[in-house]
């Protein structure tokens, strides 16, 4: 059936709140809004408001209530409306549901799933454009999920709801208006392992998220140019799919990282590094990045487009790499 991003995500939500009635949604705006990004759009008038509940302007009092939920038996799935806000939750992800297994001696789970939107490209301005889902994939204690097709977006909540430790899901803004056919018959995935969005012999292009379908449009720009790109989507950056990552480089011995977010301190410098670490060998051009530019992120919209990857800088770093002969 045809439908978008945001409808899979709903139908996500709606499928895990008929499973099982330990779940629940809360956050800002979530409930007679229908959301922010219009994701849980008529589910108050489906579940009621014991199982979609609008919260307070006050991430840290929400989060927190969402993690003794989670600790009381529930499985709440707390909606943060973009990631920026939840620095206002940091103390409550990083100090409470991240450690509590570990501080406890294994005796406390926190099966909690909180889902913020991520990425710039809406002229939103500075404060509303972050990407630092590289920032939460450096807790241990925690998963980090960048849902990048239909698929994934339908798929992975059911998925992250099993699990018994904290699941953060990061939704990049310019996909809820995506479309295309998603199986009547879709369901759960695995939230594991990366996926080879696109097979190739001269390149791989390793990404997630938000730069997804730019990186797939470099890649079939490149195919026109007699380069063959492969696209590896990463889908959960932790754990890192380590094995993913050093195979696609076995079979291309190329590699450039596609990452919106900033480069210094980036998740794109964590798999450059890995790569480095164990498959150095395997090389034949030196690794590269097309990261955001160093700046708070412009409002102008030529300004904007400027400081964000873009499918013509991909293809560029990609031609360069396989300029590089062995």
């Amino acid at each position: 059936m045809k439908t978008t991003y945001r409808e899979a995500m709903r139908a996500a939500l709606r499928d895990a709140l008929q499973r099982d009635e330990r779940v629940f949604l809360m956050g800002e705006d979530v409930g007679a809004y229908g959301g922010c990004y219009a994701v849980s759009l008529g589910l108050l008038e489906e579940f009621g408001p014991e199982r979609v509940r609008d919260a307070p302007l006050s991430e840290s009092g929400f989060v927190g209530a969402g993690i003794g939920a989670a600790l009381g038996g529930m499985r709440p799935v707390v909606e943060v409306m973009t990631v920026n806000f939840s620095l206002l939750a940091l103390d409550q992800l990083v100090n409470s549901a991240a450690s509590l297994l570990h501080m406890s001696g294994g005796q406390f789970n926190v099966p909690l799933v909180v889902r913020m939107t991520t990425g710039a490209g809406r002229q939103l301005g500075a404060q509303h454009s972050h990407s630092l889902e590289g920032w939460y994939a450096h807790i241990p204690g925690l998963r980090i999920l960048a849902p990048a097709t239909l698929e994934d977006a339908r798929g992975m909540l059911w998925t992250a709801l099993e699990d018994p430790d904290p699941v953060l899901i990061f939704e990049h803004g310019s996909l809820y208006a995506a479309e295309g056919e998603l199986d009547d018959a879709a369901g759960p995935v695995g939230i594991d392992r990366a996926a080879v969005r696109r097979e190739g012999a001269d390149v791989s292009l390793i990404t997630y998220g938000g730069t997804l379908p730019l990186t797939l449009e470099a890649a079939d720009g490149l195919a026109g140019q007699g380069v063959s790109a492969e696209v590896l989507d990463l889908r959960t950056l932790r754990p890192l799919d380590e094995e993913a990552i050093l195979a696609t480089v076995a079979r291309t011995h190329r590699a450039v990282i596609v990452d919106e977010a900033w480069r210094s301190g980036s998740i794109s410098g964590e798999i450059a590094a890995r790569i480095a670490e164990k498959a150095f060998y395997e090389l034949d051009a030196p690794i590269a990045r097309v990261c955001g530019a160093e700046v708070p992120m412009p409002y102008a919209k030529h300004l904007e487009e400027a400081a964000l990857p873009s499918a013509a800088r991909v293809a560029a770093a990609a031609l360069e790499a396989v300029s590089v002969h062995a």
